[in-house]
């Protein structure tokens, strides 16, 4: 295989990677993804679904198109010239993070502290002990009753405040307790305020963020159709004296999301079915209208087939059940600091390519999609004619642990899908690190994969 690092390459990964930062930097949530990759897609001529479903449009060779759930997930499409029935080129990631969620009445004034404070439930796998003592924004929306929706970002804007989860001082913590023990999940409560209202007798700090929040058309009660998440506050940066490194909030999986979106935009040529899926709550096992489990894709592609002319319940089994599938998720990369917890022989190092995982799962391969050899073998031959370095891995020990992603739930089509994603140190920690040789090499994965 080439080398990933040599003076060729260098400024093409580092150029690369800066449009990967600005995305990881300006897209923390769901919603902001969805509207972002909407917007790219728009440019790129792809058109709503939606609307061409409305309009009775029908659809042919090379036309592209995107569709919405719920503004929480999107799914693009570029119409091949051969029948959709011979199957499609999927490459799927999901946009949804571990962070913290308001929980829906979040606002308490602690006693005579005079400090008020937002309540939180978190969400996905998170070490709690890590969402302590850092600056913390808010992203997300309050719906009100009369339709409107209050769009909220604050903590990211060099003028804008910024949160914290307190945590207790070293002088007076000498417990002797493991730190996740320490930091339990109802105990992680956001520090909003400090100032009282005047001539206000009872939880007057909570009465002047209220004061606050109404100035900006937010009651107290609109909080119970809000949907705002607690995200690390700043950019995402380069890390590293070679600044070899990417530094940044979400990238489990927005890594796989960026990547896949500019491999789509970038093939000129298709002869099947292209598809990216960007899907929400793969962090908390896919449930729901807006995660992978919900039939929306099954039904936007029988809305395809027929307006391609293929309007049969068959048709919509062919297509998937012979289309070739890369899962497109992180793993976790071999970590120096704790070797013990890896297989050197069999897991992923940062700096030497993509990932392929053929199973994930754990305790005996529980909950996995094992993808069979002959899709392997197919896709070795194609990496290794375009020139992608790539690794077939696993995550850590045996029984050290174990993950899931959204390949096992496309599978059930009879589809061949496999994990195939970047490894990661830091992985579902507020901040966590990328190479950003394998992120390019994602990229050249990802496009060589569509022209299978």
């Amino acid at each position: 295989m080439k080398k990933l690092w040599n003076n060729k390459n260098v400024k093409e990964i580092f150029d690369f990677c800066e449009g990967y930062k600005d995305f990881l930097s300006n897209n923390k949530t769901e919603r902001e993804c969805v509207k972002t990759i909407k917007e790219m897609a728009i440019k790129e001529g792809y058109k709503d679904l939606k609307e061409i479903i409305k309009n009775k449009t029908a659809l042919s060779f090379g036309d592209k198109i995107y569709v919405t759930n719920l503004d929480k997930c999107i799914f693009l499409f570029k119409i091949g010239s051969r029948p959709i029935t011979e199957g499609m080129r999927i490459l799927g990631s999901h946009i949804d993070s571990p962070r913290l969620d308001l929980k829906p009445n979040p606002l308490y004034e602690n006693g005579s502290s005079n400090i008020a404070l937002f309540d939180t439930h978190y969400y996905g796998g998170i070490k709690h002990y890590q969402w302590t003592a850092l600056p913390l924004a808010l992203h997300g929306v309050v719906c009100k009753k009369d339709g409107t929706v209050v769009n909220v970002n604050i903590g990211e804007k060099d003028e804008d405040p910024v949160f914290c989860i307190s945590d207790l001082l070293p002088h007076l913590d000498r417990e002797n307790k493991g730190a996740e023990n320490k930091i339990v999940g109802e105990n992680l409560n956001v520090i909003i305020g400090g100032i009282p209202l005047e001539n206000e007798k009872k939880e007057s700090v909570k009465a002047n963020i209220l004061k606050i929040l109404k100035s900006q058309n937010i009651e107290n009660d609109d909080f119970i159709s809000a949907e705002i998440e607690v995200v690390p506050a700043g950019k995402a940066r380069d890390m590293g004296l070679d600044r070899s490194f990417v530094l940044g909030y979400g990238q489990d999986d927005r890594i796989s999301a960026y990547t896949s979106l500019k491999a789509l935009f970038d093939c000129k040529e298709n002869d099947y079915t292209l598809s990216a899926m960007f899907v929400d709550k793969e962090e908390v096992g896919s449930q729901g209208a807006s995660g992978m489990q919900s039939l929306f894709f099954e039904d936007m592609l029988a809305e395809i087939t027929e307006l391609l002319g293929e309007n049969s319940h068959l048709a919509v089994r062919r297509a998937l059940r012979n289309s070739y599938m890369l899962s497109s998720d992180v793993t976790g990369g071999y970590d120096p600091n704790y070797e013990s917890a890896f297989d050197k022989n069999n897991d992923a190092f940062l700096g030497k390519g993509i990932s392929f995982n053929k199973y994930t799962g754990g305790r005996g391969k529980s909950g996995a999609n094992d993808a069979s050899p002959e899709y392997i073998a197919l896709l070795r031959n194609l990496l290794d004619k375009n020139e992608v370095n790539y690794q077939l891995t696993e995550m850590g020990k045996i029984d050290q642990g174990g993950g899931g992603t959204i390949a096992y739930i496309t599978a059930n089509y009879g589809m061949n899908v496999i994990d195939c994603g970047c490894p990661l140190l830091n992985m579902h920690a507020p901040f966590e690190i990328s190479s950003k040789a394998d992120v390019f090499e994602a990229y050249k994965c990802y496009k060589a994969f569509l022209t299978l």
